[in-house]
């Protein structure tokens, strides 16, 4: 029975990760057009999550968390705009350096894996309801 427990306390770790995973997929993508007002602003720079895997002492599992929300270091993409507000001398604009179909990519995988993790908790959930039935008979 304790070992259900342990479990879904697990599971509950990677929803929380993947949770957080989701939000700053989300951000990347809401922000991909953004630019800056000005020529020599910069503008939304892509977010990233690096996870880490640690023990839980209590529990004397590993679980996951997010261990930091980062930023892409890669260059910007410049498009030629010559009327844009926020052009360069030489008519060029900087937008974020996020694609869209690598974001979706991430989404679809922290989805899957937040569904893995909800089921894994309705498995223990269920395993745990049925054990505590065999005991009361």
């Amino acid at each position: 029975m304790v070992d259900l427990i342990k479990s879904s306390k697990i599971s509950a770790a990677g929803l929380k990760a993947q949770a957080e995973r989701l939000r700053v997929v989300s951000e990347n993508l809401a922000n991909a057009n953004s630019t800056g007002k000005r020529a020599d602003e910069d503008p939304f720079r892509r977010k990233t999550v690096t996870f880490a895997n640690e023990l839980d002492k209590v529990l004397g599992a590993r679980m996951v968390k997010v261990k930091t929300v980062g930023t892409d270091k890669s260059d910007f993409i410049k498009r030629y705009e010559p009327g844009h507000p926020a052009a360069d001398a030489t008519g060029y604009v900087k937008y974020p350096n996020v694609n869209p179909l690598i974001e979706l990519s991430d989404l679809r995988e922290a989805q899957r894996s937040y569904e893995a993790n909800l089921a894994a908790i309705e498995m223990s959930k269920a395993m745990l309801a049925r054990t505590i039935d065999l005991l009361r008979s």
